[in-house]
This record gives structure tokens, sequence and C-alpha cells, in this order.
């Protein structure tokens, strides 16, 4: 009996594999320039520069290596967080909620560790790639986001497009010991001989030895089906079908009917991998390039000019140890002893007859003139500027600025490069949080549990799931919550800290927080332009219309006092103003303590039961 044929099997991962081998070939200069970026980072580049002596000194300067240090120095201090914005006031206590607990899940996969390494990869390379899956393997078996670097060299995507998500495929491979393999998919077992895709590979310091290892590859495509694209997901080795999406017919239960019958959802045949239909991975250029998604680096536009101080650096090594060394012409039919004369511990130096004056000569070596220091110096100059790594962005103040305002503006000004770069970095980070409210959208049915930090840096804990923010039908339409992303930095630099307390206290000095100033302070305000402005205008404004309504109340207890006891409207009026008056006894007080208004009250019953 026939077995029931499935849409992905041997044939159609013959056909995979063909596909993957074009998006290889296409991308074989990248992973030339990727593997030899990664030299250079590690200065082992003489290799790639051309002629010279074999046997000459290769020193290896680091400005290089110093302008790429820098540049990551400047993108781990502006780190992100991100802050969840409702495009619908309804979505504004949900959007709250997530901007919680988003980042207790990035804490919980040391995203700061791999925002980290995505920017090594990003300065290198010129491009970083991050990868956010569904792992289910994470908390026991209930499964939770993860967020990975993916390695250029093991990603292929079509060629010639600019945008990832555009290519028709996308093939993510890793190489993993078969004895693993074997262990966690039984269907393997024999299976693994020979690798029908060749993966290109770095050149490492240890030997590192493949051949008991196999590519495994997470293939995701898309499909139209109901009009509707899929996306759909294979992981296979060879040409074994691990899992496949349009092989996993299996109806899920999502709960049970009035009649306690169970409800099916759509299978992963029909409704793909992840809901949100993008591929799993975002791309965070740093110079970008048309035609491909990836971009070029610093390495890429400097390695010409550091190929260049070190040549320099190389000859003016040479010639120094060369004028250092001395050597000497020695006539063939001399009568020195070459042995004793180049033995500098014997005293003595035997010589056989008479010594001629042209015996033995010394070899003069011409030292190098000023003129070879100073090309070596304005190409380190080009490298710094070129770069923009120059004095002023690493914290130095430039020959002849002392001021300290222009110190600061120079600085401000040399900063432009990394704030760019950093605002990629946040476009591609605003992202990867998209697809994780996706993933949180889709997959957290079950209510998880975080430790989330308040306002005042105070723990606590609280459970959310996806029950908010899933599609929701209304008026027979489904509606489903849209989150705006906004990206800030979470921690700021020592200059940027006292910046910012030092206007906090000239705000201070100037009444801006007086609350009956609020008017001209929110004036003064809005013509500013600072971190966190609109919430201090926010805050003289509540100010404001507090001092407003106490106004507001003084007057209606001015008035009620002025007309039922004129003591108390006299000692609230000289309060507001300021004087201290000394209240007046009232004649009618009674020694009981009985108050003027009960007082007049039972005058006047008296006088209107006494008789006339």
């Amino acid at each position: 009996m026939n077995s029931i044929k499935q849409p992905i099997g041997e044939e159609e991962l013959r056909q995979a594999n063909a596909v993957l081998r074009k998006y290889k070939s296409g991308k074989t200069a990248l992973e030339q320039k990727i593997i030899e970026n990664e030299q250079w980072w590690k200065l082992r580049h003489w290799r790639y520069i051309r002629a010279g002596n074999e046997n000459d000194m290769q020193p290896a300067s680091a400005w290089l290596f110093n302008v790429i240090i820098n540049k990551h120095a400047d993108g781990i201090e502006a780190y992100p967080e991100p802050n969840i914005l409702p495009r619908e006031e309804g979505d504004s206590q949900e959007a709250a909620r997530l901007s919680s607990i988003i980042p207790a899940v990035l804490e919980q996969n040391d995203f700061e560790e791999t925002y980290s390494d995505v920017l090594w990869q990003k300065l290198k390379t010129g491009t970083g790639v991050y990868g956010i899956f569904w792992d289910q393997s994470k908390l026991n078996g209930l499964g939770d986001i993860a967020i990975k670097k993916i390695d250029l060299l093991n990603l292929f995507w079509e060629p010639g497009i600019t945008d990832i998500q555009k290519s028709r495929n996308i093939f993510c491979t890793e190489l993993t010991d078969n004895d693993v393999l074997e262990e966690l998919y039984p269907e393997l077992k024999g299976r693994l001989v020979g690798n029908s895709i060749q993966t290109a590979k770095y050149i490492y310091d240890d030997s590192v030895d493949t051949s008991g290892k196999s590519v495994v590859v997470d293939w995701y495509y898309r499909k139209r089906q109901n009009g509707r694209t899929v996306l759909h997901y294979c992981k296979y080795v060879n040409t074994t079908v691990i899992y496949a999406t349009e092989n996993d017919t299996e109806l899920p239960v999502t709960g049970m009917d009035a009649e306690g019958k169970p409800i099916y959802g759509e299978s992963r045949a029909e409704r793909g991998w992840y809901d949100h239909g993008k591929y799993p991975f975002v791309f965070d250029r740093l110079f970008p390039a048309e035609g491909t998604p990836c971009g070029f680096g610093y390495i890429d536009i400097c390695k010409n000019t550091q190929e260049q101080i070190d040549r320099l650096n190389q000859a003016i090594v040479k010639n120094a140890v060369m004028a250092a060394t001395p050597r000497y012409f020695i006539r063939g039919d001399g009568s020195v002893n070459e042995k004793e004369f180049s033995d500098w511990t014997k005293p003595f130096v035997h010589v056989n007859g008479n010594l001629g004056a042209d015996s033995i000569r010394p070899i003069d070596v011409q030292g190098l003139g000023e003129i070879y220091m100073a090309v070596l110096n304005s190409k380190i100059s080009e490298l710094r500027e070129t770069s923009g790594n120059n004095e002023a962005s690493t914290g130095g103040t430039p020959a002849g600025v002392t001021a300290a305002s222009a110190i600061a503006a120079l600085q401000e000004a040399s900063g432009k490069t990394s704030r760019a770069s950093t605002l990629s970095a946040y476009r591609a980070y605003s992202r990867v949080i998209s697809q994780v409210i996706e993933m949180i959208r889709q997959f957290y049915d079950l209510p998880r549990q975080f430790r989330i930090t308040g306002n005042l840096g105070e723990d606590s804990f609280v459970s959310y799931d996806n029950t908010n923010i899933k599609p929701q039908s209304v008026n027979e339409l489904m509606r489903m919550p849209v989150f705006d992303i906004k990206v800030s930095v979470q921690r700021k630099n020592t200059y940027t800290k006292a910046q910012q307390n030092e206007l906090a206290l000239e705000l201070y000095r100037s009444g801006c927080f007086n609350p009956e100033l609020a008017v001209q302070a929110s004036m003064l305000l809005d013509t500013m332009d600072f971190d966190g402005k609109e919430k201090i205008i926010r805050k003289v404004n509540e100010n404001g219309g507090l001092s407003k309504r106490a106004d507001t109340y003084r007057q209606i207890a001015l008035t009620m006092a002025k007309q039922y006891d004129p003591e108390i409207y006299e000692r609230l009026l000289n309060e507001g103003t300021g004087t201290s008056v000394k209240p007046k006894t009232s004649k009618k007080r009674r020694a009981s303590g009985e108050s003027k208004i009960t007082a007049d009250a039972r005058e006047k019953a008296a006088k209107t039961t006494m008789p006339k």
C-alpha cells in the first residue's frame, strides 16, 4: 500500500538545494569580503597586502582597530529601550503593559549581549543580522521568544534584492554533530552521509574538524493561500525532512463549545509558521549599497589607508634596523679573520699580513628624511578623519581650543557619524520589537510572570497573556490592536547626565517650577529643545492647574468667611497677603468657646420669641 505523498518530500528538497546553491553562488564575493574583513579585524591582514619581501618585518598598527572599538563604544553608550505607543485610545493600557514587559523579555534573552555582538558584526562587515524565533524548548516546554545574532556566512537570500522581505526564499544553515542529530531525530540514522551543501568558513586559529558534522537547513518561503500570503518553514538535512509546516495538517484544539465539544483551529499547513508572515530576520546596515540587503563597514572604507600606514611603518622600521646593524665590505683577498671580526665578544681580531685601508670598509645606510614621517602622520590623520574618529570624538582637546563651550561644540559636531549609525540601529531595533510583539500576539496564550521595574525603581510582579492584543470581533469585523514603537536611549553618559542636571537646576532658578508662573514657563519651554521636554511641560501645566484650583477654593473660602465670620475672613485675607495681624476677640464670644455664628443664631432666635 502506497503512503500518501507529502507536499514536501525528497524531490522538493532537491529543488530547494538547487535554489540554495544558486543563492550561495550569488554571494560568493560577499563571503570572501566577510572572511577577509575578519582577518583585518584580528590584525592578520598582511596575507592580503600585495608584493613585498616575505622575510621583512610585518608591523600591524591598530589604527583601524581603534576606529571600530570607538564606534562600538558609541553604539553601546546609546543602548536603546522601547516605548510602545497605541494607535487607538482604547489600546493605551495594553501599550503601557507591553512597554513594561518587553524589556523583561529582552533581559531574559540576554539581548544586551546580542545587541553588542550584532554591533561588532555591523562595524566589521557592514551588516548586522538579528534572528527572532519562537523556541518551543524554553520554559520547560512552554516556549518563549528567542533573539539571536545570525552569521551572514550561514544566511542565503535571492541575489539582487535590497529588502530581505522581498526574497522568494530564505535559507539559514548550521553545522551540527551527526550523533546529536541522530539522537534528536532518529529518522536521520544512516542518512547522514556527506553534505550536499558546503558553507564558507572563517580562518580559525584552532584546527576545526567538520568531518563528523552535517549541514542543517532552515528553509523559509512564502505561498499565497486563501487570499493571503502565508510563511512556511521546513527544517531538513540533505534530502530528509525533519519538519515541514506544509506536511503538518493536524488541527489544534483551541477551546470547548457550550456542549463540551472541542473547537479546532487552523493547522500549520493552513496557518503557516508565523502569523505575521515575515521572515524572522532583521538586517541592520551601516553604509547601504544598491542591489543587496547588506552594506559595507569601516574596514571596507579604511583598509587601504591602513595598508599604506603599515607599509610606511615597515619601511621606517626596516631602515632603522639597517642603520642600527653595522655591515661591512670585505675584500675577497683581504687578510681579516671574518669570524673574529663579527664576534663582538672577542677583544682581538687576527690579521694575516698587512691590513690595507680598503681591506674592510663599513656600509653606509642613508636615513629616511622627515618627509616620510610627515607622510605617515598624514595617512594616520586621513584614516581618522575619514572614519570620523578624530581627536574631538575620542574626548581629546584640539590644539588651541580652550573654551569649554567650544570644546563641547566640537565634540557634538564630531559625533554626527556615530549618531547616524545609532539611528539606523534604532530602526532595526524597532523592527525587532515589532516582531517580538507579533510573537507575543501569536504564542502567549498562557499567562507568563514578569518582574518589572516601576517609575520609582521598585520591583513588581505581573502576569501577562495575549488576550487583549489578539484579533477582536467588533461589529462583525475583525480588529487587531496595532502599536507604534518609539526608541529612546536607556543609558546616558556622564557628560549628558551632568548637562541635563544643570539644565534642571537652571529651570528651577528661573522659576519655571513655580505654579504661579506656569503660563510663562510653558511659553519658555515651548521654545527649547531637550530630551524629556514634553514630560516637564506636562508637569508644569499640572502644577499650574493645581495652583488655579487652589486659588478658586481660596476665593470661595474668603467669600463664605466674609459672609458668616468677618474675623476668619480677615485672618485668611492677611495670610493670603503675607501679613500677620493679631486676631480680635469677639465680644459675643462665650467663655465656653461658643462661636460667633452660633451666638448670633441664638440671639436672633431669642429676639423673635420675645414679646415687643
